[in-house]
């Protein structure tokens, strides 16, 4: 047989099996292309924070667009950070632990914690009888007719498009990511411990370089545009009209990968600062695939190719969906 995953992907459907051997060629880590784009990533990042630092001496108009651009570079570090907690972007397990410690402390994202919760919803994912860890608050229909008015207006409240990428990426970010779940373990509690430890030494120096009013400021519109843009591809990757949910008894992971996760095709710049992430349905099939092999394995098979990818106009009226249907199958409006 023919070492070319290509031509092995010639008579597989979605038998867990078949799909299985299909995504195997595209799950070895290169310590290489991790490499490569820790630096093509964290470079540029700090560069564009020591220009910051020069431009705000001179104009705040001249600093605020580089803060924009370090905070679309930082959803791609998040991405990487992503990988790590897979164990899916260096071959070394310690290598991955160490980036994601790293990564995750320029997000402000403990990294033993965050992948525990994440570990969470991808064993969950589209599971109606297990929500509420690593996912977006989602209610049934018969669930919000039956909530009282404070509880439905919360959940309007936090689905609201515009509160959803301003407010909830910061509150997400700089207030959640401080404390740790109820059942979170020793290692996790931990991890949010020495993360809120390292993040006040961080800011210390930073305020000590920049100023403090200049560096709440940028870290602000750094930490604001990427939350934006990482609530955004998060909540469009489960949240969209042909999105996946079912009781456990009938619930089915390769049906929750391939028919709930979104194919989000981006313009190639987008992809680039997404770190490939759009390509959801290979993720969540096996997030053991690192992003910079998601698109290959996407090309490899019709299983993936003829997944119909999430349009622009689709992905903006996703944001006006906020119940479930169990009787309609369906994402529908309140």
């Amino acid at each position: 047989m023919s070492n070319d995953p290509h031509s092995r992907a010639t008579t597989t459907d979605r038998d867990p099996a078949a799909l299985k051997a299909l995504v195997a060629p595209f799950q070895v880590p290169s310590t290489w292309r991790a490499s490569w784009q820790v630096a093509n990533t964290l470079v540029p990042y700090v560069a564009l924070w020591w220009a910051m630092y020069h431009a705000v001496a001179i104009s705040w108009w001249l600093a605020l667009p580089l803060a924009v651009v370090a905070g679309l570079l930082l959803v791609r570090a998040f991405i990487l950070f992503h990988d790590c907690s897979h164990g899916s972007f260096f071959r070394s397990r310690t290598a991955n632990v160490l980036w994601g410690h790293a990564l995750g402390l320029l997000a402000f994202t403990p990294f033993f914690h965050w992948r525990g919760e994440h570990a969470i919803h991808h064993g969950a994912a589209g599971d109606l009888d297990r929500r509420g860890i690593g996912d977006v608050w989602t209610m049934t229909v018969a669930e919000y007719r039956a909530a009282g008015g404070w509880k439905k207006l919360g959940y309007r409240l936090v689905r609201q498009p515009v509160l959803l990428l301003t407010v909830a990426p910061l509150v997400l970010f700089i207030g959640l990511e401080r404390y740790s779940r109820k059942t979170a373990g020793r290692r996790e509690r931990l991890s949010v411990r020495w993360t809120n430890l390292a993040l006040l030494l961080m800011a210390a120096g930073m305020c000590a370089v920049f100023g403090i009013v200049n560096w709440l400021l940028l870290q602000l519109v750094v930490l604001g545009v990427a939350g934006a843009g990482g609530v955004a591809l998060f909540y469009l990757q489960h949240q969209h009209e042909h999105a996946y949910w079912e009781r456990r008894p009938e619930w089915n992971y390769v049906d929750a990968a391939l028919g709930g996760s979104s194919f989000l095709k981006l313009p190639r710049v987008l992809q680039w600062f997404s770190g490939n992430i759009g390509y959801h349905h290979v993720h969540h099939l096996a997030p053991r695939v690192p992003n910079y092999y998601l698109e290959r394995c996407h090309r490899s098979h019709r299983v993936f190719t003829e997944i119909r990818p999430l349009s622009v106009r689709a992905a903006l009226r996703a944001f006006r969906l906020a119940l479930w249907d169990e009787d309609s199958k369906q994402l529908v409006s309140a």
